[in-house]
């Protein structure tokens, strides 16, 4: 099956901000998380992606089809009835109810399945007779993810989909998404802050600064084979001299306790220093120190 998504060097410029160089590949049965700071790019990399937003450079492709500067075309429309979208904002109109949020997605998808939309909303609590304007933001991600849902996607885009949901709730949501991806040859592109759920469920984690593209990796390589030592000033200098030899690019930070230090291998490194406490890297440890720190 041809890639959900493949961008190469998309590029759109603003005043005071420039999104440069970005890559981005999502193959079928394939979660990826896109992480970074405020103002590092995401939101205008999925803008762009969804054909919001013109863009001054690159490519890119949805299921095989091209999106930046197409017409509206019959494929295209065909293409954008096979995502599910959910932004970081409540998009329906505040004055509508939730049983007139199902009826727009009967008007607008030919895959429409409203036994599917009202079976999610009755398992998120919504209530059809309530109105948009008056959820709270969690419940407002939980409507727009149902109503992302309900029409059968194959690919879905979303952008911190889990944000204002108590952390039961937000396991609910991954629980639908793994459902959804057990169906096979389907993916999801997440954009969230909240890496902790990035960890439960992304297969790779590409991170974005200040419009550039810093890390594509697996979720792997971060959370079962990095690590963050805790150093002291001594540690510090032995560890020095083993890192110039095939461990170049070591990466710390210091801490009023001590320095952190970011390990690709911490396998290699506890054989070589068992003295010191390498913990497992977490998403959030390893783009901090990515971003952050300094190379030792």
């Amino acid at each position: 099956m041809e890639r959900l998504i493949s961008i190469h060097g998309l590029a759109k410029r603003y005043d005071g901000f420039a999104l440069e160089g970005i890559d981005l590949a999502l193959e079928p049965d394939r979660v990826v998380g896109l992480v970074g700071s405020n103002g590092a790019g995401k939101t205008t990399t999925l803008k762009a992606l969804l054909g919001l937003i013109s863009i001054d450079a690159g490519s890119i492709e949805m299921l095989g089809a091209p999106i930046a500067g197409a017409s509206r075309t019959a494929r295209i429309d065909a293409v954008k009835s096979r995502i599910g979208v959910v932004l970081d904002a409540c998009a329906f109109p505040t004055a509508s109810r939730i049983s007139d949020v199902e009826l727009i997605g009967r008007a607008s998808y030919p895959t429409w399945d409203r036994a599917a939309f009202w079976c999610l909303a009755e398992q998120f609590g919504l209530d059809r007779r309530k109105k948009v304007g008056d959820l709270s933001r969690g419940m407002g991600m939980k409507l727009t993810l149902a109503f992302a849902l309900a029409h059968d996607p194959v690919l879905l885009i979303l952008d911190e989909a889990t944000a204002g949901l108590d952390p039961m709730a937000r396991e609910e949501v991954l629980d639908l998404l793994r459902a959804f991806m057990a169906k096979g040859e389907r993916g999801i592109l997440l954009s969230s802050h909240i890496t902790t759920d990035l960890e439960k469920i992304a297969d790779s984690v590409v991170c974005l600064d200040a419009g550039r593209l810093v890390f594509d990796i697996e979720k792997d390589a971060i959370c079962d084979k990095a690590g963050i030592a805790r150093c002291t000033a001594a540690d510090l200098e032995r560890v020095r001299a083993w890192e110039r030899s095939p461990h170049d690019g070591l990466r710390i930070q210091r801490q009023p306790y001590g320095t952190d230090a970011l390990v690709p291998d911490r396998a290699a490194f506890m054989a070589a220093f068992p003295d010191i406490v390498c913990e497992k890297a977490t998403i959030e440890g390893y783009m901090t120190l990515t971003l952050k720190g300094e190379l030792l």
